[in-house]
């Protein structure tokens, strides 16, 4: 940060406190990492340096959520902010041995005109780093109803999409969602019971945005015991302060989630990714070989 702006920041700048109060206090502190995504070079450090850090996390494969429409202060097109974030983040597969997909995101508080021109620009990205499109921001201002035109337009652009829906506590966004044809739901806090959606559940994040008011009521062994394709997120690494390995930990102990349900999670994982099948096989066969 201090080689892309110039100035030291703060730990506290960045991560989000205990005390977080809501999603809104959440978002606050994406503020500064913003300012670093405004260059091709900034985008580029971003894409490889996130790579870098999966590989600290053990991970195979990793999708990475962003919105390209936040990066435009500066001119930068859809096209060339795709282009410098996949360039990274090929660097780092090559690197690392990491196979990845983009989520690009709507943003709620953007036009829908400038939302779908987005979209439409990604759409050609697909298959070539970018492996499906979500919508994220904040969702008790910005309802799932608003979108359903939009969402319409990419399922006629054959994109696969997720949906942040029911962080808000609504029931009503996560109906939408499914409406839409979301293939995952994320920060899936309402219980569903259509097993073919896969649930991104967040932990820490949904502690922290108060996603739930108690934490003894997080349905994670509820969803898990009906057998619903529960995965196990990060949501944001840096503000929240966290790693896969932090979540998996906080769930063993918080919720005695057990050795079986994790490896049955990462298979939850492994069929719902946005991967392709050459991609998924690989996954597949390291899981084989972990189980045996």
């Amino acid at each position: 940060i201090r080689e892309l702006l110039g100035r030291d920041v703060k730990k506290e700048e960045l991560q989000v406190r205990d005390d977080c109060r809501n999603l809104a206090e959440y978002l606050e502190k994406f503020e500064i990492p913003l300012e670093c995504l405004q260059t091709e070079k900034g985008l580029e450090r971003a894409g490889y340096d996130f790579m870098k850090n999966a590989a600290l996390d053990h991970v195979s494969y990793i999708e990475a959520r962003f919105a390209p429409l936040l990066s435009t202060q500066e001119g930068l097109s859809t096209e060339r902010i795709l282009e410098a974030v996949l360039k990274g983040m090929e660097q780092g597969k090559t690197e690392f041995g990491i196979d990845y997909g983009v989520i690009v995101c709507a943003m709620r508080h953007e036009s829908e005109g400038a939302n779908r021109r987005m979209l439409k620009a990604a759409r050609e990205f697909l298959g070539n780093g970018v492996c499906a499109a979500d919508l994220a921001g904040n969702e008790a201002a910005f309802p799932m109803s608003l979108f359903m035109e939009l969402f319409g337009e990419v399922r006629r652009l054959e994109m696969p999409f997720t949906i942040h829906a029911g962080e808000c506590g609504s029931v009503q966004n996560i109906l939408d969602a499914v409406q839409c044809g979301a293939s995952r739901i994320g920060h899936w806090i309402a219980f569903c019971r259509d097993r073919q959606i896969g649930i991104e559940m967040c932990p820490l994040s949904n502690m922290q945005t108060k996603a739930v008011k108690d934490p003894a009521e997080y349905p994670i062994q509820e969803f898990l015991n009906a057998n619903l394709l529960v995965t196990v997120n990060t949501d944001n690494r840096t503000v929240s302060q966290t790693t896969l390995e932090k979540e998996f930990a906080f769930i063993r102990e918080r919720y005695a989630v057990t050795r079986e349900q994790e490896v049955q999670m990462t298979k939850n994982a492994i069929e719902v990714a946005f991967a392709s099948d050459a991609v998924k096989e690989r996954l597949w066969k390291k899981m084989y070989t972990f189980e045996k």
